[in-house]
């Protein structure tokens, strides 16, 4: 199993812009079949050095991750959504 990682920092990390980043990033839930499962929270603290949401999502192996990466739905309708409202974002991914 891998897990996928993404913390996210928005432009506008009002409750409001955090909450539609969170449903944005949910819709993937029966729409990208490759994930096993998906998590997503948001930060409630607003330290310095917190990042706004929280993407995590399970997959088979390293070729669903592959394939989670270029599945249409990700890439037409969260990725560039997620882009455009980021002003930073970090990452892992690892094996479980």
């Amino acid at each position: 199993m891998v897990k996928h990682i993404v913390c996210f920092k928005l432009k506008d990390n009002s409750p409001a812009a955090k909450e539609e980043a969170k449903e944005r990033l949910l819709s993937m839930r029966g729409k990208v079949p490759v994930m096993k499962d998906i998590e997503v929270g948001t930060d409630f603290l607003g330290s310095e050095r917190s990042y706004d949401v929280l993407l995590q999502v399970t997959l088979e192996n390293r070729q669903a991750l592959e394939e989670y990466q270029n599945d249409p739905y990700h890439c037409s309708y969260v990725k560039p959504y997620m882009h455009e409202k980021r002003s930073g974002s970090v990452s892992v991914d690892y094996e479980i």
